[in-house]
């Protein structure tokens, strides 16, 4: 009896690097200890949304985070063993009952903040003929499942993946996760989306992925990925960079993302069919840049992603909102300017000013995955304006220290939302230590 096979993300990804890899030479081994390096980072995070709308509590809460990353060599032969380690830990420095909720830390009953949450876990890794395996609590960062890293811990996952680097300027990657710990917990949990009304019993089982990104040719980047949310959605992504040198002040960088999302297996989330893309041209001239972008949502349902996740490769993706409504239009207007410029390396800002525009009576009526749909939202805009400033210490024992003061101001009209006028402020401070 002749049993079904399916190319799934994770088999092709596989199948990708065998032909590759079996013609690689061996790769000087580094050891397991010769090779080994440990760093630290240090967070601290404040967070403070100020609501704009009657009967909703302001979010407040600040917190105080550390990451130990501990990632081994290879042992010497043609297939090396190595062994990654990590642990987090969180603390709560201010969050009062009736404004907690902004996902630094953990909530417990009575609108509160934990004191302290923490973690740990680990992967063991096998290289061979340019090819690196790993099994167990992974870092994850691509444009179908990227780890949360904008709060004050980042988010993990649980599982496997394979990366082919045999190729100068091709790297091949996939493979699949069953858990994840997002940020603002201590345990694992299945995976679910950001945007949906998913219960637990919708959570999908797992996500498996495959990729390729490819940088080898210059001024170029390009990637292409497909993902399985099981019993959710498939995903595919691509995207397309070029940035013109016209001399050596000035420059231009057009580039274009999209995604295709569709339902799958037993549909949990009800029946996806979402194009969403962005495009974006950037004039840079010295140490100053604009960007203007243009996004795009064709479809019912809302372009989602992982919860608590940063797998949103678009460009109107900005601190409060996506711009991500079933068949939103958004556009963008950005400037950027490195004060390099006047003397001080290291001091950076960003200016944007963003706004959207759909038609809410033509979403998905089916709101029991996706509550989008407004019989009096013809006519649904919103808008977002951004600030940025950022320092990053050049040198001194503060070296590669940085704080970064962040400011959103975001309004939507009755149509759009009721409840989403708000001024958010943050502010990260970043301290990297490499022991070793």
């Amino acid at each position: 009896m002749l049993s079904a096979f399916r190319f799934t993300p994770l088999f092709v990804a596989l199948a990708a690097t065998i032909p590759v890899a079996a013609q690689a030479e061996e790769a000087q081994a580094e050891g397991f200890i010769e090779g080994s390096s440990l760093n630290l980072h240090f967070r601290n995070a404040y967070f403070n949304r100020n609501e704009k709308n009657r009967k909703v509590e302001d979010k407040r809460e600040w917190g105080q985070g550390a990451v130990a990353r501990f990632e081994s060599g290879y042992t010497p032969g043609t297939i090396g063993f190595g062994l990654d380690a990590h642990a987090m830990i969180g603390l709560k420095l201010d969050g009062g009952s009736g404004h907690a909720g902004t996902s630094i830390l953990p909530s417990e009953p009575g609108d509160k903040a934990r004191h302290a949450f923490s973690t740990a876990g680990g992967a063991i890794k096998l290289k061979g003929f340019d090819t690196e395996f790993k099994a167990g609590d992974l870092f994850l960062t691509n444009p179908v499942i990227a780890g949360g890293e904008s709060r004050m811990l980042p988010q993990t996952f649980r599982g496997v993946a394979v990366t082919n680097n045999s190729i100068d300027g091709l790297m091949l990657e996939g493979g699949k996760v069953s858990f994840t710990k997002p940020y603002n917990q201590s345990g694992h949990r299945r995976i679910n989306t950001y945007y949906s009304n998913q219960t637990p019993e919708q959570d999908s089982q797992n996500l498996s992925w495959a990729g390729a990104s490819w940088s080898g040719t210059e001024h170029i980047t390009a990637n292409v990925y497909a993902a399985e949310l099981k019993d959710i959605w498939n995903q595919y992504y691509a995207d397309f960079d070029y940035t013109y040198v016209v001399n050596d002040l000035v420059s231009l960088n057009p580039g274009v993302h999209f995604y295709h999302t569709q339902d799958t297996g037993q549909s949990k989330l009800g029946s996806i069919d979402n194009n969403t893309w962005s495009v974006h041209f950037t004039v840079a001239a010295g140490y100053h840049s604009v960007t203007a972008a243009y996004q795009r949502v064709n479809g019912n349902t809302p372009f989602d992603y992982i919860n608590l996740g940063d797998s949103i490769f678009l460009d109107n993706s900005r601190m409060y909102s996506d711009f991500n409504a079933p068949n939103e239009r958004s556009w963008k207007l950005q400037y950027d300017y490195d004060f390099a410029g006047l003397g001080v390396p290291g001091l950076s800002t960003s200016l944007s000013y963003s706004r959207g525009k759909a038609d809410l009576t033509k979403a998905s009526q089916d709101t029991e995955f996706y509550d989008f749909y407004n019989a009096d939202g013809k006519n649904a805009r919103h808008w977002e304006r951004d600030f940025d400033l950022k320092y990053v210490f050049q040198e001194g024992q503060l070296k590669d220290l940085s704080v970064l003061l962040r400011y959103a101001t975001h309004r939507a009209n009755a149509a759009y939302a009721s409840e989403q006028d708000n001024d958010e402020f943050r502010v990260i401070v970043d301290y990297p230590l490499n022991v070793f």
